[in-house]
């Protein structure tokens, strides 16, 4: 596990695709993606970035996580595993933990696991559970800045668990049964876990080509 820090390189597109080389090991860096930080290397100045944490050559994310969004994101210098991980062709999950303004209840849970209808199309069906915990039995980390709550009016926490991308769309789920979103923490993609790792922190495997 590390957790460093480099100076920014030169500005790359967000939309950069890999090219493997296939004499080189695939590499596949787990990150844990802090709040305020853009999921790319490169920005406007002052901008958080993925270069002032991570500093391994050529690797590029499969996929994204929206700036004020935490948790796991993955990069890999393997082109066709990048597809595969960031295309919703392939249908891999992902599963966030909610904070949601109020306490949700099972009919807004049902919703959210049929499918709810946005702007850009209705849901696939997902997984929706309760969480009987606070931020505190969860270890989880406190956020910089920190949520603003509203005194009269609880908040409580979910796990969604999706197989799409569209944009925003887990705090538009939320929104559309009652329920804004107030933080929201990537835990998963596919068989990879967010496990312990700290905000800015990151790992790297080595996948058998």
């Amino acid at each position: 596990m590390n957790n460093y820090k480099t100076k920014r390189p030169t500005k790359r597109s967000r939309k950069t695709v890999v090219r493997k080389n296939t004499s080189e090991p695939t590499l596949l860096v787990l990150f844990n993606k802090p709040f305020n930080t853009l999921s790319q290397f490169s920005g406007e100045p002052n901008d958080s970035t993925l270069s002032d944490f991570i500093s391994i050559k050529d690797v590029y994310p499969a996929g994204r996580l929206d700036k004020d969004s935490e948790g796991l994101m993955l990069l890999t210098n393997n082109g066709k595993l990048q597809h595969k991980i960031s295309s919703p062709k392939h249908k891999m999950e992902k599963c966030y933990w909610v904070q949601v303004e109020g306490e949700i209840d099972s009919q807004a849970l049902e919703q959210l696991e049929k499918g709810v209808d946005l702007k850009d199309g209705r849901t696939r069906p997902a997984k929706a559970i309760r969480l009987e915990n606070d931020c505190q039995s969860m270890k989880l980390w406190p956020r910089t800045p920190p949520v603003r709550y509203r005194k009269e009016i609880p908040t409580s926490w979910l796990e969604l668990t999706i197989k799409e991308g569209k944009n925003r769309q887990v705090r538009r789920m939320t929104a559309a049964v009652g329920f804004p979103t107030l933080r929201l923490i990537r835990k998963s993609i596919g068989p990879w876990q967010l496990d312990n790792l700290k905000p800015g922190q990151f790992e790297t495997l080595t996948i058998e080509n």
